[in-house]
C-alpha cells in the first residue's frame, strides 16, 4: 500500500505537524507533500528527515516569512501536487490540503483540524482584526475570502472519508461541509508529563500570541489582579502588544525550549486557557501534569477537561476570567494532582497510532473489494 501524506506546509512543530508525526510512525513509508517546506533542520526529526514535495510558492518572493499572503495561489498550488501514483492519500488540512486532486482508484482520507477558521467561523474577527473592514485591501480580502470559501466547498468531495480532530470539529464539518466524520483526538504526549512535588503560587498559560488565543484577556484580567502572579509562555505578532500592557505581577517570557514550558505546567497551580480553540492540546499537556485548567467553556476543551480537572467560564472576558479564578481559588483544595492526570491518559499517542491504522485499513480494504 503506496501511502502519501499531503500537509499544508512545514515551517515549525506544533500540534499539526505532531499528528504529521505520528502518521509517519504508522505509514513509514510514506511521502510527504506540502505547499511549502521551510522546517529549520534541527526539527527535521520529527518528520524523520524526509524530503518534502513542495508546490511552486516554494521559490516565490518573501515565502519563507510570508507565506500566508499567497493564500490566493494556494488552491492552484495544491492541485499540483501529483499524488496519482499513490493508493492512499492521507491530507492533513486545516486550509487547503483537503484539495489535493485523487482519482477513482485512491483512497482519500482527510484529517481535518478544522475548516479554515479565516474563511468560515472567525471571518469577521479576522477582517476586523487585520483592518480589513473597508477600503480596497479590505475589499480585496473579502473577494479572495469569497473565493476560497467557494473552492472550500467545492473540495469537499475529493475526500472519501473524513476524521476531524474532536466532536467540536466534526460539527463545524457538517456545517460548513455538509459530511459526516469519525472522531480521532490527537495524539498528545502524555507519557512524557509528570507530577511535581508541590504546586507553586503562579498561574501559567503558554500560547502562540496570536489574536484569536486570546492571551491578552488573560494578561488584562490579571493586571486586575495584581496579587496573583501571571506566567505566559509563547511568542507571535502580538508579543510586543501585549508586554506594553502587562503589570508587574505579569511576565512574559517569549520563546521558551520543551524542558521549561514543561517545568512550568508542572509546577503551576493551574493553566489558564481563553481561546476558542479546536481541541487543545496545552490543556491536556497541563492535565498530564495533575494541573488545573480554568478555561473559556467553549470548543474543543470541553472534551478534555472536566468538573473534576478545572473550572470554565462562559464567556470571552475579563470579568468572567476573574471570578473563575475565585471561584478556583475556593475549589482548590478539591482537585487531586493523580486524578487530574488519570483523565487525560486517553489522548496517547499509541492510541492515536491505532486506531488510524484500523480506519485506514478497514477503508482502504472496503475500497479493494469494490474494484
Amino acid at each position: 500500500m503506496k501511502v502519501a501524506i499531503v500537509h499544508e506546509w512545514f515551517v515549525d512543530y506544533s500540534g499539526s505537524e505532531k499528528v504529521i508525526e505520528q502518521l509517519l510512525m504508522v505509514f513509514p513509508e510514506a511521502n510527504l507533500f506540502a505547499v511549502i517546506d521551510f522546517m529549520p533542520d534541527h526539527l527535521k526529526q520529527h518528520i524523520f528527515h524526509k524530503q518534502v514535495t513542495t508546490t511552486f510558492i516554494q521559490k516565490l518572493p518573501f515565502a519563507r516569512k510570508h507565506y500566508r499572503n499567497y493564500l490566493c495561489l494556494m488552491p492552484l498550488a495544491i492541485e499540483q501536487l501529483d499524488v496519482s501514483g499513490y493508493d492512499v492519500v492521507i491530507s492533513s488540512s486545516h486550509a487547503v490540503a483537503k484539495g489535493v486532486l485523487t482519482h477513482a482508484n485512491q483512497l482519500h482520507i482527510c484529517y481535518c483540524h478544522s475548516p479554515a477558521r479565516y474563511a468560515w467561523d472567525l471571518y469577521h474577527q479576522y477582517l476586523q482584526e487585520s483592518g480589513l473592514q473597508s477600503g480596497l485591501k479590505g475589499l480585496l480580502a473579502k473577494l479572495i475570502l469569497h473565493r476560497f470559501r467557494a473552492w472550500d466547498v467545492a473540495t469537499v468531495n475529493r475526500v472519501d472519508y473524513f476524521i476531524a480532530n474532536s466532536r467540536y470539529i466534526a460539527r463545524r464539518i457538517k456545517k460548513n461541509y455538509g459530511r459526516e466524520s469519525t472522531v480521532i483526538h490527537p495524539p498528545v504526549d502524555v507519557e512524557n508529563f509528570t507530577l511535581a512535588p508541590a504546586k507553586e503560587e503562579f498561574y501559567f498559560t503558554a500560547s502562540r500570541l496570536v489574536p484569536y488565543k486570546r492571551i491578552d484577556l488573560i494578561v488584562e484580567a490579571f493586571n486586575e489582579m495584581p496579587e496573583k502572579r501571571l506566567i505566559v509562555i509563547g511568542e507571535g505578532p502580538d508579543f510586543n502588544k501585549v508586554k506594553a500592557t502587562a503589570g508587574p505581577n505579569v511576565s512574559l517570557l517569549g520563546y521558551q525550549p520543551f524542558n521549561v514550558l514543561k517545568d512550568h505546567l508542572q509546577r503551576a497551580k493551574a493553566f489558564i486557557f481563553a481561546a476558542e480553540e479546536d481541541f487543545g492540546i496545552t490543556p491536556v499537556e497541563a492535565q498530564a501534569c495533575g494541573t488545573p485548567v480554568i478555561a473559556f467553556g467553549k470548543g474543543g476543551v470541553l472534551e478534555t477537561v472536566t468538573s473534576q480537572t478545572g473550572i470554565f467560564f462562559p464567556s470571552q472576558d475579563k470579568e468572567n476570567l476573574k471570578q473563575a479564578v475565585k471561584l478556583f481559588e475556593e475549589k482548590q483544595d478539591l482537585f487531586d494532582q493523580n486524578e487530574i492526570r488519570s483523565s487525560v491518559l486517553r489522548f496517547n499517542q499509541k492510541r492515536f497510532r491505532e486506531q488510524v491504522r484500523q480506519f485506514v485499513f478497514e477503508k482502504f480494504d472496503e475500497l479493494k473489494q469494490n474494484f
